[in-house]
């Protein structure tokens, strides 16, 4: 299948109009003060091979902030880990580390499952 006929994530396959560009509308959503945030921690399994991660979800806000939130929270821990599709991945069981962070920084009791 040609480039040009590809499904987007729209369900647009095709156009008559010769100057159609698909326009990405994003949302500029400003990021919300600490205190306002209501972040959940968790840890996960599923999908990783067996090995445990702590995911962090729940935060409003632009995703440069994010990416720096994420690196602030890796960089404590001490461990590895990434930001994708809007939650932080942090390599291994680190509720308690992650809660004692959030907390001291001034976000909202966060809820452990």
């Amino acid at each position: 299948m040609s480039k040009k006929n590809k499904p987007d994530s729209r369900g647009f396959v095709y156009s008559t109009d010769p100057d159609f560009t698909f326009r990405e509308e994003k949302e500029d959503v400003e990021t919300l003060l600490p205190a306002q945030q209501v972040l959940r921690v968790r840890l996960d399994t599923k999908h990783r091979a067996g090995k445990a991660v702590t995911l962090i979800l729940g935060f409003a806000g632009k995703e440069n902030d994010l990416d720096e939130l994420g690196k602030k929270i890796k960089n404590f821990c001490g461990t590895g880990g990434s930001v994708k599709d809007g939650e932080i991945i942090i390599q291994g069981d680190q509720r308690e580390k992650v809660m004692q962070w959030l907390i001291k920084n001034g976000y909202k009791q966060a809820k452990k499952s």
